[in-house]
């Protein structure tokens, strides 16, 4: 026979608006119930005290009456003098501890001789002086003492019931004080912590809240937050309130980018489809018309040129797309020394040649190499990318400038010209592939324009040498600027022979490079 396991049920905790007035309640009950018990007894112990003092005054009073008369061992004459006490209880002993005589005095009347019975429970009480708690039958409880003086043993006592009543009366008092005092208490506590609670519970609704909105990638969605008054971080409701608006604007963060970045990827799609659609295009044009017919020379001649030409530029942008995915995934680069300043000097002479109606300047030192660790026919890329969308992309007449600089142990490489620049919309996005400044993406002519990868590409090459790059435009100048990490000293160490130079004329200092120079 299998044994089922006992199940146990699991209480539902209750909300903590309802936790914690009972724990408060509970606290306070305990308080006062401590605060009513030390008041009883601290007057217990006082009243007691009291009595017992009046009870040591009557049995002295009692040794001193009954030594007037040492002859008559069993007188209690002393209790018919007058002022004593209603309830006082005396007796006199003989040197055995039996009651020789016993009476209780009651108002308005003479003293009463006290029954077998009720003597037999006051024998046997020891004469030290010392007060002790004895139940008389018929009588009720008394505080007695027995002393002994000379051989005159008496014993006096009083009645406990004042103090009993007095005790009662207390206790009676306390306990409906108490329970009007803890019901104020725990309607206050009640209501102060379900008020102090309320901006946790607009917390938690907002969080329900949030957690119920639609957060597709299709349609941005604006999520609720907590107001202002419930995120105040002075208070504990307003830490987590603050944090809560925190975490949604964080989430609301990587749902913008998230959408951000698949629209990225959608027109990077049909960008590089409408872009590679173009060279296809092409060539099978240009193949179509040379399998129509032999054609003349010069017809076969150009179309062959054409269809090079497109095959080149499908070529580039096929590559350009590989090395970006490659550089996106962390791919490793060759890693050299290279003389930035050479680089330089060499792609300004090739954008002099392919721009001679522009006018171009350089800024180089002299005195040491800009070495930089890196990639060197790709950091060329870079150098000749940026100094291509400054040629395309200026009138006839611009002067581009081009300068490197040494800070802080990073070489610094500017592009500057005085064209028209880039327009504001389409700064923040001129890094990105696909990005051109012209809205549509029809050419007049192969050497026109650009596939839009070419500045993506030096951004992409110049971050995965470490380094950063910008551009800041506005309508007459307009500069890009990419950052290397240095290698080394920043001059020629002994036995570490520099680099091969450009010629003079590439690396004079500000001088023109145009058309007429």
């Amino acid at each position: 026979m299998t044994r089922r396991p006992l199940s146990r049920t699991r209480r539902s905790p209750r909300p903590l608006r309802t936790r914690l007035p009972l724990l408060l309640t509970a606290i306070l009950v305990s308080v006062c119930g401590g605060l009513a018990l030390t008041t009883v007894l601290a007057q217990r112990a006082y009243l007691t005290a009291e009595l017992d003092g009046r009870v040591s005054d009557a049995a002295e009073h009692g040794v001193t009456g009954a030594a007037r008369h040492p002859e008559r061992p069993a007188d209690l004459a002393f209790l018919g003098t007058g002022g004593q006490p209603s309830g006082l209880l005396a007796a006199r002993f003989d040197t055995g501890g039996e009651v020789l005589a016993a009476a209780v005095v009651r108002r308005d009347d003479r003293p009463r001789a006290l029954t077998a019975a009720q003597r037999s429970a006051l024998a046997g009480v020891p004469d030290d002086g010392a007060a002790r708690t004895r139940t008389v039958p018929g009588l009720g409880t008394y505080r007695v003492t027995a002393l002994d003086a000379s051989g005159i043993r008496v014993l006096a006592g009083l009645p406990m019931d004042d103090l009993r009543h007095t005790l009662d009366g207390l206790v009676r008092i306390e306990a409906a004080a108490g329970a009007v005092a803890l019901a104020l208490a725990g309607g206050g506590c009640t209501l102060a912590v379900r008020r102090q609670l309320r901006p946790f519970g607009r917390v938690a609704a907002t969080a329900a809240q949030v957690a119920r909105a639609p957060l597709g990638a299709d349609r941005p969605t604006v999520l609720a937050r907590v107001p202002a008054p419930d995120a105040d971080p002075g208070t504990e409701a307003g830490q987590v309130g603050v944090a809560l608006n925190r975490m949604i604007d964080q989430v609301e963060a990587s749902f913008a980018e998230r959408r951000r970045s698949e629209e990225r990827m959608r027109r990077f799609i049909a960008d590089a489809g409408h872009e590679l659609r173009t060279p296809l295009a092409s060539i099978a044009g240009y193949a179509e018309l040379m399998n129509r017919g032999p054609g003349s020379g010069g017809t076969a001649d150009l179309a062959w040129r054409r269809i090079g030409a497109e095959s080149a530029r499908m070529t580039g942008l096929v590559e350009n797309l590989l090395l970006l995915a490659r550089l996106a995934e962390g791919g490793p680069l060759q890693s050299a020394e290279v003389d930035l300043a050479v680089v330089v000097a060499e792609e300004v002479r090739d954008a002099r040649t392919a721009g001679a109606d522009h006018v171009w300047r350089v800024e180089l030192p002299l005195e040491f190499p800009l070495l930089v660790t890196g990639d060197g026919p790709r950091l060329r890329q870079v150098v000749s990318a940026l100094l291509a969308n400054a040629r395309v992309h200026t009138p006839p007449g611009t002067t581009v400038s081009v300068a490197v600089e040494t800070t802080a142990g990073h070489h610094t490489l500017r592009v500057r010209d005085d064209g028209p620049g880039i327009p504001r919309d389409l700064l923040p996005a001129v890094f990105d592939p696909f990005t051109r400044a012209d809205a549509s993406r029809a050419r007049t002519g192969l050497s026109e324009g650009g596939s839009g990868l070419g500045l993506a590409v030096a951004a992409a090459i110049t971050r995965a040498h470490g380094g950063t790059v910008r551009a800041d435009s506005a309508p007459g100048r307009t500069e890009f600027t990419a950052e290397f990490p240095a290698t080394g000293p920043s001059f020629p160490l002994s036995g570490h022979p520099a680099p091969a130079r450009a010629p003079a004329a590439g690396r004079r200092a500000s001088r023109p490079l145009g058309s007429s120079a």
